[in-house]
């Protein structure tokens, strides 16, 4: 490392215990032996100082940082603002990965000058059956590996996990770090960057074990909350719209109930205004609903008139939605898209 690493490593900690070790352990036997190890202490008050101390002591790329408990989003910029490498991987203090991991992922970046971002597959790290919902959510992700798949389906769930991405130094210093507010940083930040043009693809291999825990934080704040997801993606979702279904083409939103029309609401805040509901049920056909009409999905108009928000959280259904519409000649981010 005399020019310096190639990649540095941020990983926030906060009460690291009993996890932290092993994921030290994983992240110092990889087979790639040229990055640093950025570990930001989030004011942990168990027996993370100690254990970072000692590992510091043994292993020269182990850098620690320790601030005052501020928070997930002030650890993470602290890290990248403390990374001296062209090349920056996030790892999380509780989760694991396997001993190729980096240097696949670099190999990637430094062979597809024109990728931005890579990330990998997950291993749940957790009980499928008693969370079936997230472990559907995992395999889901698993399947977004193509950029363009990541760039169309982002506005349905986050198409990347934090902890398993890799990106280039310079899109932060072009296109910012995290940000701070009521919504989920890493989720944000993929969506800033993707609407810039960053290009972001996934390595189809499970390289990373992605831990299950009750207290994680994105299960107990109010960030991650389902609300959060949807006001955070409006915006994004808002551009989209505006660019590429101009002033010339009308804004259909595929799905009429009380939770679509209540995630599709927050458009409206941006700017968006909702020209038509669609929906399959005969008792909301042809009605008016807050004064938007409800239109059959066999009465569609031409692409070239409409442009059609599939805000239906269902898989199922969505997989159902898009083989209509491309049966009728619509085209998935040129006439139409999957949100939720």
């Amino acid at each position: 490392m005399a020019d310096g690493p190639a990649i540095s490593v941020v990983m926030p900690v906060y009460n690291g215990m009993p996890f932290l070790p092993e994921t030290l352990d994983c992240l110092l036997n990889q087979t790639e032996s040229n990055f640093e190890l950025v570990v930001v202490d989030d004011g942990s008050t168990d027996a993370t100082p100690s254990i970072l101390a000692e590992a510091a002591r043994h292993d020269r790329r182990i850098r620690v940082i320790s601030l005052a408990h501020g928070g997930i989003v002030s650890a993470l910029n602290a890290g990248l603002a403390a990374a001296r490498a062209p090349l920056i991987a996030r790892m999380d203090a509780d989760d694991l990965c396997l001993p190729e991991r980096l240097a696949l992922q670099r190999q990637v970046l430094e062979a597809d000058p024109e990728l931005g971002l890579v990330a990998s597959q997950v291993a749940y790290g957790g009980d499928a059956a008693v969370n079936r919902g997230f472990a559907l959510f995992v395999d889901w992700t698993n399947g977004l590996v193509d950029p363009r798949d990541i760039r169309l389906k982002r506005f349905v769930e986050t198409p990347l996990i934090h902890p398993t991405v890799m990106f280039r130094r310079e899109c932060v210093t072009r296109f910012g770090g995290y940000r701070d507010g009521d919504f989920p940083e890493d989720y944000e930040l993929w969506l800033r960057w993707l609407d810039r043009g960053v290009r972001m693809a996934k390595l189809p291999r499970e390289l990373v074990t992605w831990r299950e825990r009750e207290d994680r934080l994105s299960r107990v704040h109010p960030r991650y909350s389902e609300t959060a997801f949807y006001r955070c993606k409006a915006e994004y979702l808002a551009r989209y719209l505006c660019e590429e279904a101009g002033p010339h083409r009308r804004v259909a939103v595929w799905g009429a109930g009380r939770t679509t029309r209540k995630r599709a609401a927050f458009l409206a805040e941006f700017g968006v205004t909702i020209a038509a509901f669609i929906d399959i049920d005969p008792r909301k056909v042809g009605q008016r609903i807050g004064g938007v009409p409800v239109w059959d999905k066999e009465s569609l108009p031409d692409p070239g008139d409409t442009f059609v928000l599939a805000y239906v959280g269902n898989r199922g259904a969505r997989d159902l939605i898009s083989a209509h519409l491309e049966e009728r000649g619509y085209r998935e981010g040129r006439d139409y898209l999957l949100a939720a």
